[in-house]
Protein backbone atom coordinates (compact mmCIF):
# COMPACT_ATOMS: atom_id res chain seq x y z
CA UNK A 1 0.00 0.00 0.00
CA UNK A 2 3.18 2.26 0.02
CA UNK A 3 2.42 3.40 -3.54
CA UNK A 4 -0.69 4.75 -2.98
CA UNK A 5 0.81 7.48 -0.88
CA UNK A 6 1.99 9.03 -4.15
CA UNK A 7 -1.52 9.47 -5.17
CA UNK A 8 -2.82 12.81 -3.84
CA UNK A 9 -6.30 14.68 -4.04
CA UNK A 10 -6.84 18.11 -3.65
CA UNK A 11 -9.63 20.38 -4.40
CA UNK A 12 -7.22 22.91 -5.64
CA UNK A 13 -5.33 20.68 -8.07
CA UNK A 14 -6.84 19.77 -11.34
CA UNK A 15 -10.65 20.37 -10.14
CA UNK A 16 -9.96 17.78 -7.07
CA UNK A 17 -8.87 14.29 -8.99
CA UNK A 18 -6.70 12.05 -7.85
CA UNK A 19 -3.01 13.05 -9.14
CA UNK A 20 0.84 11.80 -8.62
CA UNK A 21 1.95 13.34 -5.61
CA UNK A 22 4.03 16.45 -6.47
CA UNK A 23 2.68 17.18 -9.90
CA UNK A 24 -0.49 18.05 -11.62
CA UNK A 25 -0.54 14.48 -13.62
CA UNK A 26 -3.95 13.39 -13.20
CA UNK A 27 -4.13 8.82 -12.49
CA UNK A 28 -7.02 8.93 -15.13
CA UNK A 29 -4.43 10.59 -17.51
CA UNK A 30 -2.14 7.65 -17.38
CA UNK A 31 -4.57 4.98 -16.96
CA UNK A 32 -5.95 6.25 -20.28
CA UNK A 33 -2.39 5.91 -22.04
CA UNK A 34 -1.83 2.90 -20.52
CA UNK A 35 -5.48 1.99 -21.79
CA UNK A 36 -4.79 3.13 -25.14
CA UNK A 37 -1.82 0.81 -25.90
CA UNK A 38 0.95 2.94 -25.17
CA UNK A 39 3.31 1.29 -22.90
CA UNK A 40 5.05 2.11 -19.80
CA UNK A 41 8.12 3.62 -21.41
CA UNK A 42 5.85 5.81 -23.73
CA UNK A 43 4.23 7.25 -20.73
CA UNK A 44 7.31 8.42 -18.84
CA UNK A 45 8.63 9.47 -22.26
CA UNK A 46 5.31 11.82 -22.45
CA UNK A 47 5.69 12.67 -18.64
CA UNK A 48 9.45 12.92 -17.84
CA UNK A 49 8.27 13.79 -14.41
CA UNK A 50 6.60 10.72 -13.70
CA UNK A 51 8.80 7.58 -12.61
CA UNK A 52 8.33 3.88 -12.82
CA UNK A 53 6.62 3.85 -9.25
CA UNK A 54 4.41 6.41 -10.38
CA UNK A 55 2.52 4.17 -12.81
CA UNK A 56 2.67 1.32 -10.54
CA UNK A 57 0.68 3.74 -8.40
CA UNK A 58 -1.78 4.49 -10.80
CA UNK A 59 -2.72 0.61 -11.45
CA UNK A 60 -2.89 -0.08 -7.23
CA UNK A 61 -4.76 2.87 -7.28
CA UNK A 62 -7.40 1.92 -9.90
CA UNK A 63 -7.34 -1.49 -8.85
CA UNK A 64 -8.60 -0.43 -5.22
CA UNK A 65 -11.06 1.55 -6.85
CA UNK A 66 -12.41 -1.80 -9.04
CA UNK A 67 -12.48 -3.59 -5.85
CA UNK A 68 -15.32 -0.86 -4.19
CA UNK A 69 -17.61 -0.29 -7.34
CA UNK A 70 -19.54 -2.24 -9.42
CA UNK A 71 -20.15 -1.26 -13.06
CA UNK A 72 -22.59 -2.41 -15.17
CA UNK A 73 -21.12 -3.19 -18.22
Amino acid sequence: MSLIKRITVDPEVCHGAACIAGTRIPVSVILDNLASGLNRQDVLKSYPSLSPDDIDAALAYAALLAKEQHIAL
